[in-house]
């Protein structure tokens, strides 16, 4: 694509839509819905529907933010890193050791075979979508925190909601890319000339970030109902998967305990990613008209062979144990109309985008992950009875006997296995836990014939690059 291409591929047609600076301070002209609308740094100026975000009316009363907001976990579902579509979860997932690939596309190609270009589409329009939501993200905190309508609960409710988009996105951004810009204004011309931060910061602001937004959840008495907005639960969940990233192991023991005590483990493995599952921490909501489910299982299902984009590796698997009821559960196969080729794939998610009611949502955080983080959290501090208890809840609802292992190596050996396995085909875990472990060199490199020890970041995109000289230098090897 060239670069206005890019970035009218990353404005939703239709529904609730935000046209504005997308991309560090791009100014763009665009034609919608039959009107001249001129986007800069701000939000367009049109007639305020509620379902559209207007800089100076946005903030008039409660109804009006919960649109934006609604609007930043829309375009959270459907596209960029978090997409059930485009995101992490494919894209990440052919990278690293969980997905074969079976289309034609170039970008993903790229992603699959470990030759990613700088000009990649999927890495700009993951930055760049990345970007959009976090300066949506601080128009909102802006606004209400100048707005006079406002209630104090409803200020400090939406700003925690925003502050939490901001960390989240930003976590995952340092993830994919390393060095990264921190962006906590809306001020373009200040947005068009920063800097990359250092890792080590960006999770600091991160954790501030959730920190910020725990406290203002808890004085506001948010709750979400449904699960379907973030609230306490949900940035604790995300600050004890930062704690232990940044191996701040007591902090993600007590955020996952109060976690594993607010939540219950669902002990039926089909009723996990049902939308009314008790482990379910945030889930993105499907669509009241389309697609009522998700677009994770759009994506994952093999509806027929030859057809298909995705597989389940044979790594993946063969690192199944026998009889882990996971395996029966959680994956399916079809087979070829000759009985030829039989090809598995990932069946967390079954409803299919068709389906006529909503029964799946989208889940981001679930108590699982939690469980398997106080497991790692407490080997790494010596509590190796600790560690395997939890280890043992997530192992014994598939089955499986408890660990053998009492060791600290055995026993994070056996975490980072299990997280395999519990984790797969979600938002790339399997992906970080290869990079943030050092694992990635050893493991994708027996694995990918392309795979080279830089790849452990992908590149920052070509065209921001050439807009802000201030991101360089580019990552090693590209």
């Amino acid at each position: 694509m060239r670069r206005i291409e890019q970035l009218l591929y990353l404005i939703k047609k239709g529904g609730m839509v935000i046209l504005e600076q997308v991309v560090f301070g791009h100014c763009l002209v665009l034609v919608a819905l039959g009107l001249s609308l001129w986007g800069c740094s701000d939000f367009v100026e049109v007639d305020p529907p509620k379902n559209t975000l207007i800089s100076e009316t946005v903030f008039d009363d409660a109804a009006t933010v919960e649109s934006a907001l609604a609007n930043l976990y829309f375009e959270m579902r459907e596209q960029g890193m978090v997409s059930g579509s485009f995101g992490l979860t494919t894209g990440m997932g052919i990278y690293a050791d969980e997905l074969d690939y079976f289309a034609s596309n170039a970008d993903y190609s790229q992603l699959y075979q470990h030759n990613v270009i700088a000009g990649n589409n999927l890495v700009f329009t993951w930055w760049s979508q990345a970007y959009h939501l976090i300066y949506s993200a601080n128009d909102i905190i802006k606004g209400v925190e100048a707005s006079e309508n406002l209630t104090d609960d409803e200020r400090k409710r939406f700003k925690g909601q925003a502050l939490f988009v901001r960390g989240y996105i930003h976590s995952l951004l340092v993830g994919v890319y390393g060095d990264v810009p921190y962006i906590t204004t809306t001020d373009y011309v200040e947005n068009n000339d920063v800097n990359r931060m250092a890792v080590g910061e960006v999770y600091e602001r991160v954790i501030a970030d959730l920190n910020d937004a725990v406290v203002l959840f808890e004085e506001s008495g948010m709750d979400a109902t449904g699960r379907i907005l973030p609230d306490a639960h949900v940035a604790k969940a995300l600050l004890a998967r930062m704690y232990l990233y940044t191996k701040q192991w007591e902090k993600a023991v007590t955020h996952s305990t109060e976690l594993i005590g607010a939540f219950v483990l669902e002990q039926d493995l089909d009723r996990v990613f049902l939308k009314d599952s008790p482990e379910t921490i945030w889930q993105l909501k499907a669509d009241a008209d389309f697609p009522k489910n998700t677009r994770e299982a759009g994506q994952l299902i093999i509806q027929g062979i030859p057809g298909q984009t995705y597989a389940l590796t044979d790594d993946l698997l063969g690192a199944f144990e026998t009889d882990d009821l996971r395996r029966d559960h959680w994956v399916n196969s079809i087979s070829d109309g000759d009985g030829t080729i039989t090809l598995h794939y990932a069946y967390k998610y079954k409803a299919d985008l068709n389906e006529t009611v909503s029964l799946e949502y989208s889940i981001l955080f679930r108590l699982a992950e939690q469980y398997l983080i106080r497991a790692e959290a407490r080997a790494r501090l010596g509590n190796i009875t600790g560690a395997q208890a939890d280890l043992n809840r997530i192992r014994n609802r598939a089955e499986l006997p408890d660990t053998a292992f009492g060791t600290l190596d055995g026993l994070m050996e056996a975490i980072i296995q299990e997280r395999r396995i519990e984790l797969f085909t979600e938002q790339g875990h399997r992906w970080f836990d290869l990079k943030r472990t050092g694992r990635a060199d050893k493991v994708l490199g027996a694995l990918k014939s392309n795979w080279k020890p830089t790849d452990v970041l992908l590149p920052i995109p070509e065209a921001e690059l050439e807009t802000n000289p201030n991101l360089l230098p580019q990552n090693n090897g590209y």
